[in-house]
């Protein structure tokens, strides 16, 4: 395959990445841009707060097989070898986190995130899935329960003895730190939102009483 060609892929790439799910459904059928209300971030979690859960699952269903479908472009294409998989999947996070429809700005990446590790190794993601699940269950934060998954994830990674893989988990305990700089400074000041189940949220609403 030509180089041309592969540039090509790598910007498709980017561009199922970019495509901006949270506010496409926010204007279309709520006719709200969800980038003014809530946490103003255009993903899973803000759109369940703000639109509901139908739209949150929508949302999230999209955001998740972006990843998943622009990490396997490489095996739709027969290119070689599978390490291309991390690197398309990686620039479709980047294109969720840098979308070009929103002026280099987007979501935090974890759906997209998530979807691309099912892309590349199923096992690796099921891994993951037993990771994050139990965090949120016991945090009652998405955000904090990102942050340490993807720690966990990078550490995770040297058990399949993949430097590329743990490569790229690496370069995402980065953007995902940085994404979540917000986050970060509410956790740390006791005031980050909560999903309404799990140990920590039925803890909080038995002392607040």
């Amino acid at each position: 395959m030509s180089i041309l060609k592969t540039i090509s892929l790598i910007i498709l790439a980017y561009l199922i990445g970019s495509f901006p799910t949270g506010v496409i459904i926010g204007k279309v059928f709520f006719n709200k841009d969800i980038r003014k209300f809530g946490s103003g971030n255009i993903g899973t979690t803000n759109t369940f707060r703000v639109l509901g859960p139908k739209a949150g699952i929508i949302v999230f269903l999209i955001d998740f097989f972006k990843g998943t479908i622009a990490t396997l472009i490489p095996v739709f294409f027969n290119l070689h070898p599978h390490y291309l998989c991390l690197i398309f999947g990686f620039v479709a996070i980047l294109g969720h986190a840098f979308s070009i429809f929103l002026k280099f700005k987007g979501g935090k990446a974890v759906a997209t995130s998530a979807g691309f590790l099912l892309g590349y190794n199923v096992h690796f993601f099921l891994i993951c899935a037993l990771i994050f699940f139990p965090l949120l269950f016991i945090t009652s934060m998405v955000s904090l329960s990102s942050l340490i998954s993807i720690v966990l994830i990078f550490i995770a990674s040297f058990f399949f003895h993949d430097i590329a893989l743990s490569i790229i988990s690496g370069l995402l305990v980065i953007l995902i730190f940085w994404s979540h700089r917000s986050n970060i400074n509410r956790i740390e000041k006791k005031q980050e939102n909560m999903v309404p189940f799990g140990i920590y949220y039925w803890y909080k609403k038995s002392h607040s009483k």
